[in-house]
């Protein structure tokens, strides 16, 4: 005798489970589904009584996912992600030779859009759109079929692959070099970050034998085009990708005090770059997987220019 598979708990509640463990706030959920918090907190309380299982630590007006609910929110949020591609499949079957492509704007702007042109060739009748989002897109939300974003690799549970890596270069004006004979001191200049990540220039530092402290002046951007143009304009040292470093340095613009191969021998968890992520189920539209298999088949690392060699300042 076979078991009954477990009866499975409204669909609402589901939805409201999602939304929960998106935000880990009751009542920022509420402001997304657009109910009252009292009505989430009720959906979630059903929940846990239909699956018998506590989900979250409730802590004053905070909460916790526990163990469960992180398991569960997995499963929950790829269910929700089959159902949405079936709907899609079914309703809008006239417009699926579309493909909404959301990508970095520095990625889009220095890699992808010169290249479209041989997509199009492959898929001239494909109907391409192009976002620019610094942040991964909520895939049914936003109606993003495929994703190229910056970062580590953290994408599951997406398809997720590396396209580029990212590589950083130490750089700041030639005034600011004068002062940076050793990386210690840079400790004592302000450090341009990327908004998208906390660990990067303390990942180098480290690599460089320093240990980043509290007491250095920070100044956070969300793109990387604005960090080199704060880099530029003398705010601070900035961490420039190779492409725009070349540039920079040959020109005389930047100066890297500490070489351009600060990078050289860091793990490559520490090293970020440009991923393509998408769903595991949209894969199965033959016009997105066409795309998939164009844009991971492109030898993206022949944009780069070599860097020169450039030793540790004296």
């Amino acid at each position: 005798m076979t078991d009954r598979p477990p009866r499975l708990p409204p669909l609402n509640s589901l939805r409201v489970f999602q939304a929960v463990m998106q935000h880990r706030s009751f009542r920022a959920a509420a402001d997304d589904l657009r109910v009252s918090p009292q009505a989430v907190s009720l959906q979630i309380k059903g929940l846990e009584d239909a699956l018998g299982v506590t989900l979250f630590e409730r802590k004053g007006r905070s909460i916790d996912p526990n163990e469960p609910a992180i398991l569960l929110a997995h499963y929950v949020n790829a269910g929700f992600d089959e159902i949405a591609e079936g709907i899609r499949r079914i309703t809008r079957t006239q417009s699926r030779n579309r493909i909404n492509v959301n990508a970095s704007p520095y990625f889009a702007t220095r890699h992808l859009l010169d290249r479209l042109a041989r997509f199009r060739a492959i898929l001239p009748d494909a109907d391409l759109r192009l976002t620019t989002m610094v942040d991964l897109p909520d895939f049914a939300r936003d109606d993003v079929d495929v994703a190229i974003q910056w970062g580590f690799g953290d994408w599951a549970p997406h398809d997720h692959r590396m396209l580029l890596r990212d590589l950083k270069v130490i750089c700041c004006t030639p005034a600011i070099a004068t002062r940076l004979r050793q990386p210690s001191h840079l400790l004592a200049e302000t450090l341009l970050h990327p908004i998208l990540t906390d660990s990067l220039w303390s990942d180098i530092l480290a690599h460089l034998g320093v240990t980043l402290t509290a007491q250095t002046q920070a100044i956070r951007f969300q793109d990387a085009a604005t960090m080199r143009r704060a880099t530029l304009a003398g705010l601070g040292v900035g961490l420039i990708s190779s492409i725009d470093a070349a540039e920079d340095l040959e020109a005389g613009r930047l100066v890297a005090p500490f070489g351009t191969a600060v990078m050289d021998g860091m793990p490559s968890a520490q090293i970020p770059g440009f991923w393509l992520v998408l769903p595991r189920s949209h894969r199965r539209m033959k016009p997105i997987a066409a795309f998939c298999d164009w844009i991971t088949a492109e030898d993206w690392t022949s944009d780069i220019h070599s860097l020169s060699p450039q030793e540790p300042m004296p």
